[in-house]
């Protein structure tokens, strides 16, 4: 292995050990094989140098060479062939590659948000390359790979974002509206970058003060988007309101429904959807058919209902066919979902079909890929 230039670097070349933007994020990890989009992502954050492996120092003017197309680089450049067949995966794995981009992106984002602008036009370029790639993307079924404890916020960032961007278009919304919706999503919580780490990750129950503190982020976050002009005022009021209620219950401002902008209706429930459905550090992940029923329960006065209506309808619609784990560890086959109860399908289990909608003691608690 050998330190590279950040201009020598080709696609195909493995990280030897984790890249860092200047303030200290993990940018890239040990280990990950670099991509076209890679490369202009280090030139963006500045990075000069990278450790890559199989290759050693002296190599690089090897790799120049090869640019330039000279039949002596053909040493160097064997490394690389031989991992850009490495990474010829398939629909689902490619999208999950861009993910983890989207996510060093994003922390990198949030750590250095208070010293300097946010780089809003590397996350909506990422943001747009995932959303290029939503078939891959199924909002009942997909897990973040390797997720860190501590990188729930991250991840319900995107996952919100990709989701919102679904519901925009579910919705109604015009066109010109769903990016921006997701966007509203990427950043609703960018103001826990303000919040004091100490009670953003404590594992105790929180006291009164130190709620009221994690309840500011809502505020800081529309004061770092306040003055950004690439974004609409929508993302902004979402990262402010998406914690009010339909009934007034909600914080900063207890809005009412009517008072309460549409991305922030849109954004808060995807951000419940995935905030019951990821692993937490002290919480196991919920089953999502369970999620949906809950979301319908708080759309009687807290959340939109026309909205949860439309997210509960489109992503129950198209699992026939899906293998599913039941809370009885029973394993089944979803035949078919009633419309008037679309999170308790009809299920064979062996020998039998089971109507959910008739044994309210069972529900799926897992979806089997």
């Amino acid at each position: 292995m050998g330190i590279v230039s950040v201009s020598e670097l080709k696609p195909g070349l493995k990280v030897a050990s984790a890249v860092h933007t200047p303030l200290g994020g993990m940018l890239m990890p040990k280990g990950k094989v670099l991509l076209p989009r890679d490369l202009d992502v280090l030139q963006a954050f500045l990075i000069e140098q990278v450790e890559i492996e199989g290759m050693k120092s002296r190599e690089v003017s090897q790799a120049k060479v090869a640019k330039e197309g000279k039949h002596t680089a053909s040493t160097a450049a064997s490394p690389a062939v031989s991992l850009v067949k490495e990474v010829s995966h398939s629909p689902s794995d490619k999208f999950q590659l861009e993910y983890d981009r989207m996510l060093n992106i994003l922390k990198s984002s949030f750590q250095s948000v208070l010293a300097s602008n946010i780089p809003v036009f590397d996350l909506r370029s990422q943001l747009e390359v995932l959303i290029s790639m939503l078939k891959n993307y199924n909002i009942l079924t997909f897990t973040p790979k390797n997720m860190n404890e501590y990188d729930y916020m991250f991840h319900n960032g995107i996952l919100t974002a990709l989701t919102s961007y679904c519901l925009a278009q579910w919705h109604g919304l015009p066109q010109r509206d769903w990016v921006q919706v997701a966007l509203a999503g990427l950043l609703h919580d960018i103001g826990n970058a303000k919040v004091d780490p100490k009670i953003l990750y404590s594992p105790m129950n929180l006291n009164t003060e130190e709620i009221e503190e994690v309840r500011l982020h809502t505020t800081y976050g529309y004061q770092m988007l306040r003055n950004i002009t690439a974004l609409n005022e929508g993302v902004r009021l979402a990262a402010l309101q998406h914690h009010e209620k339909i009934d007034g219950s909600g914080y900063p401002l207890h809005l009412t429904g009517d008072k309460i902008h549409v991305y922030a209706k849109i954004v808060a429930v995807a951000d419940i959807f995935h905030a019951m459905t990821l692993k937490k550090r002290y919480r196991k992940a919920q089953s999502p058919y369970l999620v949906l029923e809950e979301l319908q329960s708080e759309a009687f006065g807290e959340l939109d209902p026309a909205i949860v209506q439309t997210f509960v309808s489109k992503v129950t619609e198209f699992h026939h066919g899906t293998m599913v784990r039941l809370n009885t560890n029973e394993i089944g086959e979803i035949i078919f979902t009633d419309r008037n109860y679309p999170t308790r399908p009809m299920v064979s289990v062996k020998d039998k079909i089971i109507n959910l909608a008739q044994h309210h003691n069972l529900y799926i608690e897992e979806i089997l890929k």
